[in-house]
């Protein structure tokens, strides 16, 4: 079942309108959609090496314009949704104190978890909650989102032939660390 998922995958790669479905992911995945452009852009990349660059490119620039949506959902949002959730709770100190701990720290958050399988959404999410610095916010989201897929379709482009046999002959195996790379994040994420 999962090589023929695969093959799926790959076939939808390389049909024409595939970079389009790669930059609506890889926009949605910064504010509110679940599934990480990866998902896409490896496939993408294996099937045409070629053009791996240009499809990391395409995921950077989506995937700062849906983080950008991302922070407006928590910078106009929180107000309407979240403020009374913490007055009713007695947390407006607290998120007082996230305020104060996010501008000081908000910086390297975004960071480091733009660079991880951590959900980007929720670190675009809490920069518009807590006022974070757009700009700062803006370019430190370039420099992770691009570094991220960048460091993907260069190992992609070079070696692409080796990372799809290894995947083609251990299917299984890499979608279970996959998955357990997913859950890690989220651990990590519920930790921090």
């Amino acid at each position: 079942m999962l090589q023929k998922m695969y093959q799926g995958v790959l076939a939808l790669a390389a049909r024409p309108r595939a970079a389009w479905w790669l930059a609506a992911i890889s926009f949605a995945e910064s504010s509110f959609f679940p599934i990480p452009p990866d998902a896409l852009l490896v496939p993408m990349a294996l099937a045409r090496p070629d053009r791996a660059w240009r499809y990391a490119f395409i995921c950077t620039v989506a995937s700062v314009l849906g983080g950008i949506l991302g922070y407006y959902i928590g910078y106009a949002l929180f107000d309407v949704l979240a403020t009374p959730l913490l007055r009713a709770y007695h947390y407006e100190a607290a998120f007082a104190r996230f305020k104060d701990t996010y501008a000081e720290w908000g910086l390297w958050v975004i960071l480091v978890k733009g660079l991880t399988p951590i959900p980007y959404k929720i670190v675009t999410i809490a920069s518009g909650a807590a006022s974070f610095n757009f700009a700062v916010f803006v370019a430190a989201s370039v420099v992770t989102r691009g570094a991220r897929f960048f460091l993907v379709a260069t190992l992609l482009h070079f070696y692409g032939e080796q990372v799809r046999d290894f995947i083609e002959r251990r299917l299984t195996l890499v979608t279970t660390m996959v998955a357990a790379g997913i859950v890690f994040g989220f651990v990590v994420l519920k930790l921090l």
